[in-house]
């Protein structure tokens, strides 16, 4: 019983979790916080979006954008940097956009 207690939890953290995304502890008295990726500062309360496609605020950021994890053989995974996106497509036919089953992100 203690068992199934314990793994019920663990289920639950799992879900709550979110592996695109990072957290800094911001100090009770800054006006302003620095993006560690572009070296940009920000005032705190603001939210932006970096040019490694995440979304972020002075306490931390998470990816904008899922990633693909299960669509067809025929195709393949772009990622699309100024769109901040993946695109599936046919393999051999990049213009043929294809369904994705699962992703994981955003």
């Amino acid at each position: 019983m203690k068992y199934l207690a314990l793994s019920l939890v663990l289920c639950a953290l799992y879900s709550m979790s979110h592996g695109q995304c990072f957290f800094k502890q911001v100090p009770p008295d800054a006006t302003f916080c620095k993006d560690d990726v572009d070296d940009t500062w920000h005032p705190v309360g603001s939210n932006w979006r970096n040019s490694q496609c995440m979304d972020c605020s002075c306490g931390g950021c998470c990816a904008a954008y899922s990633t693909p994890r299960s669509f067809p053989e025929d195709c393949v995974s772009v990622f699309d940097q100024q769109a901040c996106e993946y695109i599936v497509h046919k393999r051999n036919n990049p213009s043929i956009r294809c369904e994705i089953y699962a992703a994981v992100g955003k």
